[in-house]
This record gives C-alpha cells, sequence and structure tokens, in this order.
C-alpha cells in the first residue's frame, strides 16, 4: 500500500468512528433505534419510505431530500431486507458524514424544480463511488448494519435461551 493510500485508510476509519460515536447508541441496536438516534442528531423528524419505482431504470438505489421540516429518505425495493436495509443505511451515513448540507447545485431550477437545490447537487455529485466521500458513506453504513446485526443476534440467543 502506498503511503497516500495509508493516510486516506486512516483519516476515513477516524471519520467513519467519529461519525458513528456521534449518535451515542451502544455498540449494538436495533434498526429504531438507529432511526430515534438519527432524529436527535438531526434534530428534526426523519421518514424512511420505500418508492418502488426508484432504481428501475436511473440505478439509484435510494436518495436522502432535505425538506423544510424533515429528513426523507426514499430506497428501492429489494427482495433482501439486508440489501433495502443498506440503501437506507448509507443515505444516514451522508447524514452523519455532514455531506450535503448547503451544497448549491447549478442545474436550473427549472430542470428539477421539486427538488431541492442543494439536493440536485449532492444527486449530481454522486457518480464517482470510489470518491473518499462515497467510501466514508460506505463504511459507516457497514458498521451500523454491524451493529445492527449484532442486536439481532443477542436477541435471537437471548429468547433461544431464556424464552
Amino acid at each position: 500500500m502506498l503511503p497516500e493510500e495509508s493516510d486516506r485508510t486512516l483519516n476515513i476509519e477516524q471519520t467513519v468512528s467519529t461519525a458513528v460515536a456521534s449518535l451515542a447508541l451502544d455498540s449494538t441496536f436495533t434498526f429504531d433505534e438507529l432511526c430515534q438516534a438519527m432524529q436527535n442528531y438531526r434534530q428534526r423528524k426523519l421518514r424512511v419510505v420505500e418508492l418502488a419505482e426508484l432504481g428501475d431504470h436511473d440505478g439509484i438505489c435510494a436518495l436522502w431530500l432535505i425538506m423544510d421540516s424533515e429528513d426523507l429518505v426514499l430506497h428501492a425495493g429489494s427482495d433482501s431486507v439486508l440489501h433495502r436495509q443498506q440503501f437506507v443505511l448509507h443515505e444516514f451515513a451522508h447524514m452523519l458524514l455532514g455531506h450535503g448540507q448547503g451544497d448549491e447545485c447549478a442545474v436550473d431550477d427549472v430542470l428539477l424544480p421539486d427538488i431541492p437545490a442543494h439536493t440536485r447537487g449532492r444527486l449530481l455529485r454522486r457518480q464517482d463511488p470510489n470518491s473518499e466521500s462515497e467510501i466514508a458513506a460506505e463504511s459507516v453504513a457497514d458498521r451500523l448494519a454491524a451493529a445492527i446485526r449484532a442486536s439481532a443476534f443477542a436477541e435471537s440467543r437471548y429468547s433461544e435461551i431464556f424464552g
């Protein structure tokens, strides 16, 4: 590994750890607990909605829309619950990492009038999955998913043992 790659990996790992710690959750938690922590962190309502048409032709798996009074995460459907969850967790990661805050977009309001300018900008920049911000977001999402899986495993083992 080149020194620059090593530094980049360390920076991303620090960023991921800081972002996850900012939620002040235990090492394991449920998806519902995470949603509540996200609302507390962002100090605004959070809605997560499946949008069946998403991803069919455009390849977009999920979108985070910053509305006037709430955060709205739209996600594509999938036969896999874990796959759908990863779509949403990736958007939560962008929230935690502060991506899309105050971003401006050069796209004319006429092209996408119903989507806020800062959201359009984020969407249009998300074309490089190897960018540092996308790698960090996916790393945060992976860390969140691992904690949710660990919580589900712990709960099922508890029920198995103690009824």
